[in-house]
C-alpha cells in the first residue's frame, strides 16, 4: 500500500468514502510500517475529530440490531446528519475475516450517500469490538460524518468494551419483560444509558408496553451507568419506524445534560487514557509471543499446563522471566 500521508488526510477531510475506507485499512493492518503510516495519519487529523455523537450498540440474539440501525440510521440522516457505522462481526477461525458481513443486511441504509457502513471483523479482540475501532470512529468524524455508531458482536460481559469508546451506550431488547431481563448480564444493564425495547409492532405492542414498565422498575434498582442520568427505557419499531424519533430526542436530551455538566469531555478524557493503556497491554503482548525465545518454548510449556504437569501460575513466571531476562526460566 504506497502512502502519502498529505494526500489521504486531504481527501479525508474533503469526506471521499474511497479515501476513508482506505485510511480505515490502513489503521487495521498489523504491518509495522502501517502502523506508523496510520499513527502519522490519525496525528495529523486529531484537531478534526471529537464533534460527533458516538453511539455504541448492542443487543440480545434476535433483537434485530442491524435492522435498527438500518432504520435508526435512515432517520438521522433525514434530519440532516451523516452517519457512519462500524459494524464488528464475529471471526473466521480459519481466515480471519468477518463471518456475517452487515453491510449487505443495511443494503437501504448503504445506498445513501450521506452513510457510510464499515463491517470489520472482531477477530481475537475481547468487548465486542475490534481493537482498531476506536481509530476507525476518528477517521469517521474527520470525514464529517457527525453520528457513529458502533454495532457490537452481541451481548454478554465480554462485550461490554464498547461502552469504554462512546458517547452512550445503548441496549436493544425484546418484548419480553422480566424473564428476558434475567437472561441478560446484569453488568452491561448498569452499563446502558439508554433501554430499547425493539420490534414493538403488530401482535407484540402490548407486550413492549409491558415490558418498558417491567424493565423501567427493574433498572430503578440499579445504579445508573451515568451519574446523573436516569436511563430512560423507550420501545421502538424499526419494521415500521415507529419511536425512532423518541430514541433520537432521548439520545439529544443526554448529549445536551452531559456536555452541560462537562460529564461529557470528562468521560472522553478517561476513555482516552484508558485507550493509552489497553494500547500497551495489547501491544506488549504481541511483542510477548513475537519473542523467538517465547515461542521456541510456548508450545512445551502450554501442554505441560493442559496436561495438568505445571500449574500455569508457574508456567507464567517461567515465561516472563524468559521475556524479561531474568534468570531461573523452565524448560519446556
Amino acid at each position: 500500500m504506497s502512502f502519502d500521508r498529505a494526500a489521504l488526510a486531504a481527501a479525508i477531510l474533503r469526506g471521499e468514502r474511497r479515501a476513508l475506507a482506505r485510511a480505515i485499512t490502513l489503521v487495521e493492518s498489523t504491518r509495522a510500517d502501517h502502523r506508523r503510516h496510520a499513527e502519522e495519519l490519525l496525528e495529523s487529523l486529531l484537531p478534526e475529530t471529537g464533534r460527533s455523537v458516538r453511539i455504541g450498540i448492542s443487543g440480545v440474539p434476535g433483537v434485530g440490531k442491524s435492522t435498527f440501525i438500518e432504520a435508526f440510521g435512515q432517520y438521522v440522516i433525514d434530519q440532516g446528519h451523516k452517519v457512519a457505522v462500524l459494524a464488528i462481526d464475529p471471526s473466521s477461525q480459519r481466515t480471519g475475516g468477518s463471518i456475517l458481513g452487515d453491510k449487505t443486511r443495511m443494503e437501504h441504509l448503504s445506498r445513501r450517500p450521506e452513510a457510510f457502513i464499515r463491517p470489520s471483523p472482531a477477530g481475537a479482540t475481547l468487548g465486542g469490538v475490534a481493537r482498531r475501532t476506536r481509530e476507525a470512529g476518528l477517521l469517521c468524524e474527520a470525514a464529517g460524518f457527525d453520528v457513529v455508531l458502533v454495532e457490537t458482536v452481541g451481548v454478554g460481559q465480554s462485550e461490554t468494551a464498547v461502552a469504554d469508546m462512546v458517547d452512550l451506550f445503548m441496549l436493544l431488547l425484546l418484548p419480553g419483560g422480566g424473564d428476558e431481563l434475567q437472561g441478560i448480564k446484569k453488568g452491561i444493564v448498569e452499563l446502558a444509558d439508554l433501554v430499547i425495547v425493539n420490534k414493538a409492532d403488530g401482535d407484540l405492542v402490548m407486550a413492549a408496553r409491558l415490558a418498558v414498565a417491567e424493565y423501567q422498575h427493574a433498572l430503578a434498582l440499579l445504579r445508573p451507568a451515568t451519574g446523573d442520568w436516569k436511563t430512560p427505557v423507550l420501545s421502538c419499531s424499526a419494521v415500521t419506524g415507529g419511536g425512532l424519533d423518541a430514541v433520537w430526542a432521548a439520545i439529544g436530551r443526554y448529549r445536551d445534560s452531559q456536555g452541560a455538566s462537562g460529564a461529557l469531555a470528562a468521560r472522553r478524557a478517561e476513555q482516552s487514557t484508558s485507550w493509552l493503556w489497553s494500547e500497551i497491554r495489547e501491544t506488549l503482548v504481541d511483542a510477548f509471543r513475537a519473542q523467538p525465545d517465547i515461542r521456541a518454548v510456548l508450545p512445551g510449556l502450554e501442554e505441560r499446563v493442559r496436561r495438568g504437569e505445571l500449574p500455569p501460575t508457574a508456567a507464567a513466571v517461567s515465561l516472563l522471566d524468559r521475556f524479561l531476562g531474568r534468570g531461573g526460566a523452565l524448560s519446556p
